[in-house]
């Protein structure tokens, strides 16, 4: 006699098939990070330039709330919520939110590709130890403790949901070693652009 209670905790079929047509998890994680990086982008701007920005009200509104809040905890809970509010828009309004940013930082192109190739040599610092000793074989002048520390400390702010500090500052050490090496290698020396392309 069959078991009335079979399949009554278990997986109807249906549920895998549909599971096989949505993005896999990593591509949703990667793309929520995205969003709510551009949502804190939006949140350390000005008022007046936020206002000017194409978004939906209730987007706005989220952002412009977040600005008033001063109680850490407070905060970070809105910062989720703006970057629920930012999963919200499609990808043309997203395009247009990233084109106005760019836009404000006087951004070319080529400076878009470079800070992406920053933000991407930061990620790899966080995960790859051999990283921090391919930085600091290009750049011996760096202070080998102070970039330990800052790594380790920005690796806690991520797990720790805190507010990422060491995070910012990793990346503004990768931006002055971009700046002190453009001028001195000339624009006509291209092959200079490995270290971006090393990291894709």
């Amino acid at each position: 006699m069959p078991n009335p209670n079979r399949g009554a905790c278990g997986f109807q079929s249906s549920e895998f098939e549909q599971e096989y047509e949505r993005p896999s998890k990593s591509e949703l994680k990667r793309q929520m990070t995205v969003l709510q990086k551009l949502g804190e982008e939006l949140v350390n701007e000005a008022r007046d330039r936020v206002k000017r920005v194409p978004l939906p009200e209730d987007v706005r509104e989220a952002i412009l709330a977040c600005q008033m809040i001063k109680d850490h905890e407070g905060r970070r809970r809105q910062l989720q919520y703006v970057g629920k509010k930012m999963r919200t828009l499609d990808e043309a309004e997203v395009a247009a939110v990233q084109r106005t940013i760019d836009s404000w930082k006087g951004l070319s192109k080529t400076d878009t590709a470079i800070m992406h190739a920053m933000e991407r040599r930061r990620e790899k610092l966080l995960t790859d130890d051999k990283a921090l000793t391919v930085l600091l074989s290009e750049n011996p002048e760096l202070d080998v403790q102070h970039l330990r520390t800052l790594i380790r400390n920005a690796r806690k702010e991520q797990a720790e949901n805190k507010p990422p500090k060491a995070y910012r500052e990793l990346f503004q050490i990768l931006k002055q070693i971009a700046k002190k090496s453009a001028p001195a290698k000339g624009d006509d020396e291209n092959e200079d652009g490995d270290d971006e392309q090393d990291e894709d």
